[in-house]
């Protein structure tokens, strides 16, 4: 367990802390509402305002975009039949028929308090499991740290969307891009091509919103068939029966339990562990048949499970620097902007922002359920927005936010261009969330690699006698061969047929 530092909380606990958590969550929970935007797209939006901010009032509203918009996606499955974000998306099944027989009001009650309890439970695994790696990764040099890094560029496979060789290009765009600039080492600037601006290397605030927001904003444009006005079925928020929980508080618990541990696995998301979670929660249920008509155990298996991953992913992000899922990989790159470091320095150089962080997504799901129960009716009405607003609203706000953190008129040129290169990306399946991950770990990936070649004397063979190393650079190798299928190609090589059908 982490020794808790005192200071920490008295932040935690500052007005302006508490303002930021409640406009957080407040957001989040629209912006996950809201058919098209979604977590990483929220995070992105949220992410200029920051910079004015001080590190734990900017800290405090990431975290609460990021947990509030999980729940917000599934306000909109319930009574539009529209998953808001992919977490969300096993919450059709059950939540939407809910409301059609008029128990939309129940279904937010179930969505709502089963979200909460998914994200208390994966913040105690978050403070249980945490601490204990980055302990442990405390023993890493430059050549561990360097396979860590090779390890964590694994993540990509997952979110690839099932085009790893687009993704593995994508993320070689992002590793270029980190080289732009001046050597971590030398200081000597690379790829500038005479330009002054290029001279000092890219922020990842412009990459960000032009990759994910502008690019989202184009998508949408070019795909959108109709601008009609959703139907809405009622909303309100009703609290379930105690007697009606109780026969489900073991499909709550172990959905909780599904999620974290999804959660805690790199790059596999909330996405995966709700069809997971879902699955198993029909399979141990008396009634299976009911699942899919309107069963409240398959709508609490989806929220309490999706919630459980946001906890669940920050435990490598936290304590190894590994993204655990999309969301994270922007409040990776968020945090880094304002000088917290996820990694295996984190609890023992900066162990009072650790406590913080703990604290405040504590609080960030207490604000969840409370703004969630109080705002229902308000959060239903503003699903009728029509796309044709909502985009251009999101353009601007992105373009307006960037801008004013460094009012450079540069910044604007290069979210328009990534911005564009991210929508031709998209329309040719190629996934951004790769080239983000290969900026953010690009530098110090270059940095370690070398830092461990100066200690063995420019000798790479000898970053294998480090047993550390030595076991992720094995862990990663059987990854990629399990990735590309060559666990089936070494089996025809030694002679073993497929068995017969």
């Amino acid at each position: 367990m982490i020794e808790f530092v005192p200071q920490a909380f008295a932040v935690a606990f500052s007005f302006e802390v508490l303002i930021a958590l409640a406009v957080g969550t407040f957001c989040g929970i629209i912006i996950g509402a809201l058919p098209g935007l979604g977590t990483v797209l929220g995070l992105v939006m949220a992410l200029p305002f920051t910079y004015v901010l001080d590190p734990a009032t900017a800290v405090a509203l990431l975290l609460a975009v990021y947990v509030s918009s999980i729940y917000g996606g599934s306000i909109s499955a319930i009574l539009i039949n529209v998953p808001g974000t992919p977490q969300s998306a096993a919450s059709v099944f059950d939540g939407y028929p809910m409301a059609q027989r008029g128990d939309g009001a129940l279904a937010l009650g179930y969505a709502t308090i089963a979200s909460f309890v998914g994200g208390i439970f994966s913040l105690m695994v978050l403070v249980m499991i945490a601490p204990q790696l980055a302990k442990f990764a405390l023993r890493f040099g430059p050549i561990e740290t360097f396979a860590l890094i090779v390890f964590a560029l694994t993540t990509i496979a997952w979110v690839s969307s099932g085009e790893m060789l687009k993704g593995l290009l994508s993320a070689t765009i992002g590793l270029f891009l980190a080289l732009v600039g001046p050597d971590a080492m030398t200081g000597q600037i690379r790829f500038h091509f005479d330009n002054l601006f290029l001279s000092a290397g890219l922020t990842v605030i412009p990459l960000l919103i032009g990759f994910f927001a502008v690019s989202e904003v184009l998508f949408q444009s070019a795909t959108l068939k109709d601008a009609e006005l959703p139907a809405v079925r009622s909303g309100g928020f009703k609290i379930p029966p105690w007697s009606e929980w109780k026969k489900r508080i073991v499909t709550l618990l172990r959905s909780c339990g599904i999620g974290s541990f999804i959660g805690v696995l790199p790059g596999t998301g909330a996405t995966a562990a709700v069809f997971v979670a879902y699955a198993d929660a029909k399979r141990r249920a008396p009634n299976p048949e009911d699942f899919g008509d309107g069963e409240p155990s398959g709508l609490i298996a989806s929220e309490s499970s999706n919630n459980a991953v946001s906890g669940g992913a920050m435990v490598p992000m936290m304590a190894l620097g590994i993204p655990g899922d999309g969301g994270t990989v922007v409040l990776m790159g968020a945090l880094t902007i304002h000088n917290v470091i996820p990694g295996v320095r984190l609890f023992s150089q900066q162990p009072d922002l650790v406590t913080q962080i703990f604290v405040l997504l504590f609080f960030a799901n207490i604000l969840m359920l409370v703004i969630g129960g109080f705002g229902a009716n308000l959060f239903s009405r503003m699903l009728k927005i029509p796309t044709t607003l909502l985009m251009p609203l999101v353009f601007m706000m992105s373009v307006v936010g960037a801008y004013a953190i460094r009012s450079n008129p540069v910044d604007i040129v290069v979210i328009a261009v990534f911005g564009l290169i991210g929508f031709l990306l998209r329309l040719n399946r190629f996934p951004p969330a790769p080239i983000i991950i290969g900026f953010v770990l690009g530098s110090p990936l270059e940095v370690s690699l070398r830092q461990g070649l100066i200690l063995t004397d420019m000798n790479f063979l000898a970053f294998f006698a480090s047993p550390i190393a030595l076991i992720l650079f094995g862990i990663t190798g059987l990854i990629l061969l399990n990735l590309f299928g060559a666990g089936r190609l070494v089996g025809r090589v030694f002679g073993r047929s497929e068995p017969e059908a």
